[in-house]
């Protein structure tokens, strides 16, 4: 399982990749994060907000499950860098792989 640190820095920029686009309230924020910075809609989400979900669904035919967290996990961890979140806070890359 994606070790998420519910962070919820993706939800603050899907406007950076255009599978989210659809989501993007205008300002780059998922219109389904509320002011509590948590999921309005967490249990209806669409399946590329579920990365398990959606790497079983739709990219196991192509990459490696280890290699998708990766891609994952790096994007992660750059926003966390930007947005200054404490190191003890943030996705923990070296335990990943």
């Amino acid at each position: 399982m994606f070790p998420c640190t519910k962070c919820g820095l993706c939800c603050q920029n899907v406007h950076l990749n255009d599978l989210y686009k659809n989501l993007d309230r205008g300002d780059g924020v998922c219109k389904n994060l509320t002011e509590f910075m948590t999921c309005g809609i967490y249990d209806n989400r669409p399946i590329m907000c579920r990365i398990d979900e959606a790497y079983d669904t739709i990219f196991s035919q192509h990459i490696s499950r280890q290699a998708y967290y990766k891609l994952n996990a790096d994007f992660c961890y750059h926003l966390q860098i930007i947005a200054e979140v404490p190191v003890d806070k943030r996705i923990d890359l070296l335990n990943l792989y």
